[in-house]
């Protein structure tokens, strides 16, 4: 299943993607912002792909693969939270794809596909009190501040998305 916008294709994680992750998640500006920022090993990327891989196969659905101007750009979509009310929408773009729109691309069709896809009600957020270009990111997209919670030690904003009625029974 490939999901197309005017720049992004979004398809299922695959093996082969290993490589690009990996390095994505040794850049210390991508990590900067968790708790503590250091990069993951190679063994932790592993997991992060093990996981997204998983989810599809339990949900059929998950964090997508990006790929713009035909190449991997980074990952994310929505996916089952287990810890807050809703679906839970994350992204990790490479860096060199930061300040192009195609953060907020991935979350306007990823709240389409919450929306006409997969019926959900709710969308959540959580983003670190100093990561502001992501909370820019989701409140361009709709996302309100609801509160602040404590997510693997350290205060995290979690930002909603209610999908209104005439939007649940409206296709996307």
């Amino acid at each position: 299943m490939i999901r197309r916008t005017s720049r992004l294709s979004l398809r299922k994680p695959e093996e082969g993607d290993i490589g690009f992750l990996t390095a994505l998640f040794l850049r210390p500006e991508l990590v900067a912002h968790r708790p503590d920022p250091k990069p993951d090993s190679p063994e932790e990327s592993a997991r992060r792909l093990a996981r997204d891989r998983t989810h599809w196969r339990l949900h059929g659905f998950g964090r997508w693969a990006i790929e713009a101007e035909g190449q991997l750009i980074g990952f994310g979509g929505v996916t089952v939270s287990t810890e807050f009310e809703g679906l839970n929408l994350s992204y990790h773009l490479h860096p060199d794809y930061w300040g192009k729109g195609y953060a907020t691309e991935l979350v306007t069709e990823a709240l389409a596909f919450a929306r006409g896809d997969l019926q959900a009600k709710r969308v959540i957020g959580l983003v670190r009190p100093v990561n502001i270009a992501s909370r820019r990111v989701l409140e361009k997209c709709g996302f309100g501040f609801e509160r602040e919670v404590m997510l693997h030690g350290a205060p995290t904003h979690l930002l909603s998305y209610r999908m209104a009625a005439a939007d649940i029974d409206r296709p996307a």
